[in-house]
């Protein structure tokens, strides 16, 4: 099976229910805690590109909401990049890596591919 990393947070229930899902169908994971081990500053840029910031970005979460009504216009003026790195619990989680192609959330989509 793939090796696949997955960036996200050690306390995060569907970080976890990502990575039981992906154990049980035989790939092998590691998990990358987004807030302490991600090369944030290399990651960020190459997720945007492959993601778009309506994906990567986490509008449900707490980090959202708190955020300023300058702070989202600039998400939805597709400047995220830096706000990502500065606030890491606003990237959606989880972040899949096969090597090839990254993938956000764990969402029905995401898991057919797996």
């Amino acid at each position: 099976m793939a090796t696949l990393t997955l960036y996200g947070l050690k306390n995060c229930d569907t970080c976890k229910k990502a990575m039981n899902a992906l154990d049980k169908d035989g790939h092998c994971v590691t998990l990358v805690d987004i807030r302490a081990e991600a090369d944030l500053e290399t990651k960020v840029p190459m997720w945007l590109k492959a993601l778009g910031p309506d994906t990567l970005v986490n509008k449900r979460s707490t980090t959202w909401r708190n955020l300023t009504t300058h702070e989202k216009s600039q998400v939805e003026q597709g400047e995220a990049e830096a706000l990502l790195i500065a606030n890491p619990t606003l990237i959606k989680r989880p972040v899949i890596e096969t090597g090839a192609d990254v993938y956000a959330g764990w969402t029905k989509d995401v898991q057919a591919v797996f």
